[in-house]
């Protein structure tokens, strides 16, 4: 089996050296405007285009109507201005990875990597035109690489930016919003809106990634380790271009620092732990805040991605 999988790896890295290789599934795509400087960093993760179905207009459902999440089973939550709070369970983001959605008038495209554990919203439009996001089947350093059908652009999820076709370039606005357990959104938002299960054949609620929050190594991933030996797949909090260790915060509770306040809870479990999700182990709750106390677009993504998209970033270890 490790033979195999070393097989694939090599083979995914050798077609993905070329980009002619995807012109047969990607004709509408321009190959010739990119970023890209190593067609080899891009790579097959297995399913091909769509092959990871995003959804677009979710059915939403309330609070107190919600049955069959866990409390401590992760959701991100996203409160905007002029719209009831709304939560989307990780459990139905790990099968679907993006959600083309519409709140307060804005459209939003609500997406989660599960191998870079990178949870972020975008306003999904530009120049006044609305896109809509789906899923390549491809990744880069490991991070979901995805596509809008209105051009077939492709886009890096972890830093919301246009790296090949028409598109390139082209940086989505990042939105406030975080990853938190059920309960604490349930007790805060009781007249807030939740994601319904959608009419897929999933099963909904299990971890395909059991034990890789603890793995030695990302999955398909060949660039460097993060510096200060911090593990590879330690979560960290990306504040713009600075990182703080999770195990840092946890042990706080809260820090103050280059302007943002961080502050810590316990109890969300995990989505990358055990087969279930809702068994995971506590990796708790972040809330970054300015210092007027308004909520900072952020991520809670693993320290190997922070490094790959932010190599000469700044890591806030304290003393």
């Amino acid at each position: 089996m490790r033979i195999l999988t070393l097989l694939l790896v090599v083979w995914a890295g050798v077609a993905s050296a070329d980009p002619g290789f995807w012109k047969h599934e990607w004709p509408r795509t321009d190959f010739s405007k990119t970023t890209v400087e190593n067609w080899v960093e891009i790579m097959s993760g297995g399913p091909g285009k769509d092959g990871i179905p995003a959804l677009s207009d979710p059915k939403m459902m309330a609070v107190a109507d919600k049955r069959g999440l866990a409390p401590n089973e992760p959701v991100i939550a996203l409160e905007m201005d002029g719209a009831r709070a709304r939560a989307y369970p990780i459990r139905y983001l790990t099968w679907h990875e993006i959600v083309n959605d519409r709140v307060a008038g804005v459209p939003v495209a609500v997406t989660f990597c599960p191998l870079c554990n990178s949870a972020l919203t975008f306003e999904r439009q530009y120049r006044g035109k609305e896109l809509e996001f789906g899923v390549t089947g491809k990744l880069r350093n490991s991070d979901m690489v995805m596509y809008d059908r209105q051009t077939e652009s492709w886009w890096q999820q972890a830093v919301g930016l246009g790296i090949v076709g028409d598109l390139t370039g082209v940086k989505l606005k990042q939105m406030p919003s975080w990853m938190e357990d059920w309960q604490s959104f349930a007790a805060r938002n009781p007249d807030g809106l939740v994601m319904a299960e959608p009419p897929a054949r999933r099963d909904y609620g299990r971890n395909p990634y059991r034990g890789y929050d603890t793995s030695h190594r990302p999955f398909l991933y060949n660039g460097e380790m993060p510096p200060h030996d911090i593990p590879p797949l330690v979560r960290v909090v990306r504040v713009g271009d600075r990182a703080w260790p999770l195990t840092r915060l946890a042990r706080a509770g809260e820090v103050k620092e280059a302007g943002v306040t961080l502050s810590w809870r316990a109890g969300q479990a995990s989505a990358l732990d055990t087969s279930t999700i809702s068994k995971g182990r506590d990796v708790g709750s972040v809330r970054v805040r300015d210092a007027s106390g308004r909520d900072l677009p952020h991520d809670v993504m693993f320290a190997f991605a922070f490094h790959a998209f932010w190599p000469d970033g700044e890591w806030m270890l304290g003393q």
